[in-house]
């Protein structure tokens, strides 16, 4: 059934179960890319550079956390090349369970005392995972509340999507502040594993969400009228430079 056969109350519904969805997936993926800045300064330091000086170490765990940054953008262009092909839906289902994935291993590596140098490696190489889909997941999160909210509206619904930030800061907090309750010894032995396993709930909860979504109206009405690009990415390059340069300046300006 359209959107235009809908009833009143089946698009308000609709749109809250969209809008929410969004928030709850952008949380939960906000949570996994955070709760790994938390364990750089408290755990990362001892268990994965402890050849290194404390100071050097925390330097270290820190720099293997600005992987991620390095990696979202590349998810981005990725993820919004095949979104656009392939629909928002999917893409969304896929970068909350690389997230998911990305996280759960890390609760599950191996420390240097146990592997040595190929600790710290995996860290940084789940690390880029990480990244890699929460760049995917905001844009798309963005793009599935925008694509089915009135125009003149959609700022309004867009800027709601960005309450996963400060809630996903809250949890990730929340929860290490917790295993930092434990005595040191057991933090390190067990204790810090626990936020990142418990990420396999969260993403089992807000994947379960999203695969009871439907795909944006526009991006139907583009597949009807096979009107979807061919080369999203390539056409973004070669057609809309300009836009491109002044999204990456504004997000630039906002950091």
């Amino acid at each position: 059934m359209g959107v235009e056969q809908r009833s009143p109350q089946q698009k308000a519904a609709g749109l809250r179960q969209i809008l929410w969805s969004s928030v709850l997936g952008s949380t939960v993926e906000w949570y996994d890319f955070l709760v790994y800045g938390t364990a750089s300064a408290l755990v990362f330091n001892k268990l994965f550079f402890p050849t290194l000086s404390p100071a050097i170490g925390t330097i270290a765990a820190f720099g293997s956390y600005g992987v991620g940054f390095v990696a979202r953008p590349l998810g981005g262009a990725v993820f919004g090349h095949f979104g656009d092909r392939i629909g928002r839906k999917a893409m969304l289902a896929v970068t909350i369970l690389i997230m998911g994935f990305g996280t759960f291993l890390i609760g599950c590596l191996p420390t240097f005392s146990q592997i040595g140098f190929a600790a710290p490696v995996l860290l940084v190489a789940l690390r880029f995972v990480q990244g890699f889909g929460i760049g995917g997941e905001w844009g798309g999160a963005v793009l599935m509340v925008v694509e089915s909210v009135p125009k003149q509206r959609r700022g309004y619904y867009a800027s709601l999507v960005q309450l996963g930030y400060p809630l996903g800061v809250i949890l990730s907090a929340g929860v290490f502040t917790l295993a930092a309750k434990l005595p040191e010894a057991e933090l390190m032995a067990w204790g810090w594993r626990v936020p990142f396993l418990l990420s396999a709930i969260l993403v089992a909860i807000g994947l379960y969400i999203r695969l009871r979504l439907a795909e944006t109206p526009v991006f139907r009405e583009l597949a009807a009228e096979r009107a979807l690009a061919r080369m999203p990415l390539w056409e973004i390059l070669t057609r809309a430079r300009k836009m491109l340069l002044v999204g990456i300046g504004l997000k630039i300006v906002s950091v």
